[in-house]
């Protein structure tokens, strides 16, 4: 009688040790994503932090100009948060930290006055003469001011600046400075940020150094008081 050899069957799943290379790879790319969530959540976090950090830190120096973030008026009267860096800027000034005042913002719809106006005026009043004054009128929000005061300043070969704002906007204003080729620091009106404030800022950060601070022009409106 003829021997009849046996054929090796193979399994619908394949050939041996399939199911473990597919098993390999599948945690290899479970793993790959927890390192990539976890690489994002300490990007934020340290990012979180440097927020946190500057807009306790005042970094005030001897410069050639104080450049003031403009923020609300009211029928051509500074808000309560613009006077408030409109009176930090003034005990910079006062103090020679720097001899000219650059005051930012434009107006919305229906408005007088534009920011910048309305917070040369109140300098005005204090004692600030027009001569030591520039007025950046079009600018919608952070990065268009500094923008636009950027090119006020060059034409007068003017780059080391002092920033001024609410503290948890500053290292953003700060990075967009540098991004316009401005030496800048920034010396934050007093008073804590809310935890609010803090994240959204944080967000905006973390992404304006990936993507560039041009790109996230629409932020401002909705951190200005």
């Amino acid at each position: 009688m003829t021997a009849t050899a046996e054929v090796p069957t193979v399994s619908p799943a394949g050939p041996p040790g399939g199911r473990a290379r597919r098993w390999t790879l599948g945690r290899i790319l479970v793993r790959v994503g927890v390192v990539a969530v976890a690489a994002v959540l300490v990007y934020i976090a340290v990012t979180f932090a440097q927020v946190w950090a500057l807009s306790r830190r005042d970094e005030a120096r001897p410069s050639e100009a104080i450049v003031v973030l403009g923020a609300a008026q009211y029928d051509c009267e500074p808000s309560p948060v613009l006077q408030q860096r409109l009176d930090h800027a003034l005990e910079l000034y006062r103090s020679d930290t720097a001899p000219v005042i650059v005051v930012t913002g434009g107006k919305q719809a229906g408005d007088r006055c534009t920011e910048a106006a309305a917070s040369a005026d109140y300098l005005r009043g204090e004692g600030v003469p027009d001569g030591d004054l520039l007025l950046e009128t079009q600018g919608r929000n952070s990065w268009e001011s500094l923008a636009a005061s950027a090119t006020i300043l060059n034409d007068r070969d003017m780059t080391e600046v002092v920033l001024v704002t609410d503290g948890y906007h500053a290292l953003r204003v700060r990075a967009i400075a540098d991004e316009l080729g401005l030496d800048a620091v920034v010396s934050p009106t007093g008073g804590g940020a809310t935890a609010a404030e803090l994240v959204k800022e944080t967000g905006a950060v973390a992404v304006g150094r990936i993507l560039g601070f041009r790109r996230l022009v629409d932020i401002d409106r909705a951190n200005i008081p």
